[in-house]
């Protein structure tokens, strides 16, 4: 099943699509902080985590879609509360990944089955 965001009468380029999987987030001073995903776009993900992280700083992000593992970078765009709005860097190679990635969850698929729901 597709979630759809709580945010999800808000003006977008990019649809976003529901997604909670573990997230690595690797910061450029060597720390490494856990969390989950919350929703993705093309353009961005929506993370939750327990830690504070800087407005502005550039991060590595890992985490799995239903395509396999991703590994890019982003940057910190917003936060509310304990919910950051990352915004992807991406390589050409990463940016198909990531669209792909969407087009699955866009079809209902999952990690765990990655088969049509």
């Amino acid at each position: 099943m597709i979630e759809h965001p709580p945010f999800s009468n808000e003006q977008r380029a990019n649809p976003r699509f529901g997604i909670d999987v573990p997230l690595r987030i690797h910061l450029r001073t060597g720390e490494l902080i856990l969390g989950r995903t919350v929703d993705i776009s093309e353009s961005g993900v929506s993370v939750m985590v327990a830690l504070e992280i800087t407005i502005g700083h550039q991060v590595e992000l890992d985490f799995k879609l239903p395509c396999g593992p991703v590994n890019v970078h982003a940057v910190v765009k917003n936060k509310n509360a304990f919910r950051y709005g990352l915004e992807f860097v991406l390589t050409d190679k990463e940016r198909t990944l990531i669209k792909r990635g969407c087009r699955d969850l866009s079809y209902g698929w999952t990690e765990s089955e990655n088969t049509p729901t």
